[in-house]
């Protein structure tokens, strides 16, 4: 008889598991198709194999008669039978799974070692973060004394320099009230020829701008230094003592180009900016009126 199934394609109902062979010509018609034997289960221990491979055991079921659809079913019967018996593992084993840390004994010294090593280690890494933060400190006291001396030796540069342009501008003024050298008188000379009218002797304008902008700015280097310094204040009567001496110097110039009428005008206008460059607009006023 089973040389004679193997003839046939075989059907299987889904309601039963049994395969119909169709009638033949022989037989009756009132004949029962006969049942075939339906596969048997899938083995569980094959599951459990260590090297398990889904794709290589399918492969290793293409000989078994059975439907792809009824296969489908049977591997999901057996996972919701798994899953059952997972769940219902969990449940028996739920409360001992929730007191094993209090069921655990034991390892008290492992345990006590690792955390004095801990605090250990601690103590290192406080103790190294306080070295650096003293360092730190040191570090940050070391540039501000560093930046202190930094300003103390531009502050030292200021007051030489503010010496020496005291220095030079006395120089200039006493050359100017003893007479100048002839090379000096020469280009002061051809300096004021276009405004200096017949009979002026005075200083030239130009002069007297080039002296009043050395004071003015060795004024401004004494700002810059403080006025409340010791230095400054040292200072304070030899640049008072300069600005007065331009300032006689601009007054006779100024009187020189007042009397000289017209012919003055345009240097009176020079000399009363240069008034206004020493901010003393209060002199220039006096000399004005001043006989």
């Amino acid at each position: 008889m089973a040389q004679h199934l193997s003839a046939f394609s075989p059907t299987r109902p889904t309601s039963s598991r049994s395969f119909a062979l169709p009638s033949s010509s022989s037989s009756s018609d009132n004949e029962d198709d006969a049942p075939l034997p339906f596969p048997t289960a899938l083995p569980r221990s094959d599951f459990l194999a260590p090297d398990f491979d889904a794709a290589a055991y399918l492969s290793s079921l293409a000989h078994r008669h059975q439907t792809l659809e009824d296969l489908r079913s049977d591997l999901r019967e057996r996972s919701a039978a798994i899953s059952s018996e997972l769940l219902e593992l969990v449940n028996a084993n739920y409360t001992s799974f929730l007191s094993l840390g209090d069921e655990l004994k034991g390892g008290e010294e492992r345990v006590e070692d690792v955390r004095v090593a801990l605090l250990g280690f601690r103590r290192a890494v406080d103790e190294i973060k306080g070295h650096v933060r003293e360092r730190g400190s040191e570090a940050g006291a070391l540039n501000k004394d560093l930046g202190a001396v930094r300003g103390d030796i531009e502050t030292g540069r200021k007051m030489l320099e503010l010496d020496e342009r005291i220095s030079v501008l006395e120089g200039r003024l006493a050359i100017d009230s003893t007479g100048l050298d002839s090379n000096e008188s020469e280009e002061e000379d051809d300096d004021d020829d276009e405004e200096a009218p017949d009979g002026m002797v005075g200083s030239s304008s130009a002069k007297l701008t080039q002296l009043a902008n050395e004071y003015v700015a060795f004024d401004e280097l004494a700002v810059d230094i403080g006025r409340e310094t010791p230095f400054v204040r040292k200072m304070e009567e030899r640049m008072i003592r300069c600005r007065n001496t331009i300032l006689l110097d601009l007054n006779s110039a100024l009187k020189e180009a007042k009397k000289a009428g017209t012919q003055g005008q345009t240097k009176l206008l020079k000399l009363m900016g240069i008034y206004a460059l020493m901010d003393a607009q209060s002199e220039v006023v006096k000399a004005l009126k001043a006989k």
